[in-house]
């Protein structure tokens, strides 16, 4: 008969068998761990939801719905929500405001998909050349960031609306510009605290090019903060986005943008708000998901705020 030590050496043994094969499969497939982080976080799960949502209405939505949205039946004009033939109404020109919804936000989603690129790609590549090398690159990279953001982004994008014409472009170019000098500053910061580490050190010390250390070991660790923070200038570039287009600066008729179809039914409050009023919730939900999706990232790809927020609700 086995006795109570042998018993509980023999449990013991099981879980730490049962704990190893946990370590194990955990280290062997990192992506399902980090599937499960992102599942468990609220914020990053609401926000992903709804913004599944949003996008999958402005990128499929017109093929369902069939219409033009440049398509006009004057008679039709100032339909509200739910009216016959029309799930949101009509605008000033008895135009689908559904479809136009639609084609308005796959306009900011694609804008602030080009931004969001343009920054991510050229910022990291000057903040790591800027904060590794050093010199005379840096001070210069240093010198072009500070003068680009000491401009306000409307004067920006009127400068370049004047020397390109008006359109998607020009705003493209200001907005990426912007956010490129915001991208650098973060990932030169980040990159100067960590070209001191050992693990460069050594890497330096075997002879391995400077371009080899940057993209090997240096990207890694500034992507998690550079995706934050890109997450959050997606928001900056929707509301750019619509801002310049209300004021005449961005998507040009008759291509509709969310704030182009703001500006437009802002002079029909009166007879029927929807029209202004639509699109503005559109924005608000636009730019609530991805506000949500950057919280959510930081969360789970800033390990000291998480381990903070743990000792939070423990006590």
């Amino acid at each position: 008969m086995a006795s109570f030590e042998d018993t509980r050496s023999s449990h013991a043994k099981a879980w730490e068998e049962r704990v190893s094969a946990h370590e194990i499969e955990a280290r062997s497939n990192p992506w399902r761990k980090r599937l499960k982080e992102f599942s468990r976080n609220k914020l990053l799960f609401t926000g992903s939801i709804l913004g599944v949502f949003i996008v999958g209405l402005g990128l499929i939505g017109p093929l369902f719905i069939g219409s033009d949205y440049g398509q006009q039946a004057l008679r039709d004009a100032h339909l509200t929500p739910f009216s016959e033939g029309y799930l949101l109404g009509t605008d000033q020109y008895g135009r689908d405001l559904l479809v136009r919804l639609c084609i308005g936000i796959r306009v900011s989603l694609f804008v602030a998909a080009a931004v969001t690129s343009m920054a991510l790609v050229v910022g990291m590549a000057l903040g790591m050349c800027g904060g590794f090398l050093g010199g005379s690159i840096d001070r210069v990279i240093r010198s072009v960031t500070d003068f680009v953001w000491g401009f306000p982004l409307i004067l920006v994008a009127v400068l370049l609306a004047g020397g390109l014409g008006q359109g998607l472009f020009p705003v493209i170019l200001a907005v990426g510009i912007v956010n490129v000098a915001a991208i650098t500053r973060v990932v030169r910061g980040e990159v100067v605290v960590l070209r001191s580490k050992e693990f460069v050190e050594a890497a330096r010390a075997c002879g391995v090019p400077n371009f080899r250390i940057m993209w090997r070991h240096l990207m890694p660790n500034v992507m998690a903060p550079a995706l934050v923070l890109a997450s959050y200038y997606v928001a900056v570039a929707i509301i750019a986005e619509a801002g310049l287009s209300f004021i005449g600066l961005g998507a040009q008729p008759p291509l509709p943008s969310l704030g182009k179809m703001v500006a437009d039914g802002r002079g029909f409050l009166r007879i029927n708000h929807w029209e202004s009023t639509v699109p503005g919730i559109a924005i608000a939900l636009l730019v609530l998901s991805v506000s949500l999706i950057g919280d959510g990232l930081r969360d789970v790809f800033d390990p000291q705020l998480r381990h903070e927020a743990k000792g939070v609700e423990k006590e």
